[in-house]
């Protein structure tokens, strides 16, 4: 699956279960690991588990096993692994605290530091 697809499953699946404030960030520049992540907030540990849960489900209709989840018995952060793209589903407070959407937008990417551009580039797609 493009990873433009799998980026509107996941946003879908979010916004199916209406998340609050889902942000895409494209770290395909600064980081091997993934190239989408998307961030969204739910109501409570209840909410978040269930946007989770949905993600997963959709993926695995789709044809595609989550490569690993984190946090689910907490509720408060959950991390749905798709390869590339990452879900982060977070309480508010959990979400403010941890603030990956500066996080990311604060690193140089590797082929910017080897051409010496330090202009930062928008990570919201």
């Amino acid at each position: 699956m493009q990873t433009d697809t799998l980026k509107s499953l996941v946003v879908e699946a979010l916004e199916e279960l209406k998340a609050r404030d889902v942000v895409e960030l494209d770290v395909a520049e600064l980081t091997s690991v993934t190239d989408v992540m998307v961030v969204a907030s739910g109501t409570s540990s209840r909410h978040v588990s269930a946007l989770a849960d949905n993600v997963i489900e959709k993926a695995k209709e789709a044809g595609l096993r989550p490569l690993g989840v984190e946090g689910q018995q907490s509720g408060e952060w959950v991390l749905v692994d798709l390869g590339d793209v990452i879900a982060h589903v977070m309480m508010p407070e959990t979400r403010q605290l941890y603030d990956l959407e500066r996080l990311w937008a604060d690193l140089p990417a590797d082929s910017r530091r080897a051409t010496g551009d330090s202009d930062r580039q928008e990570l919201r797609g």
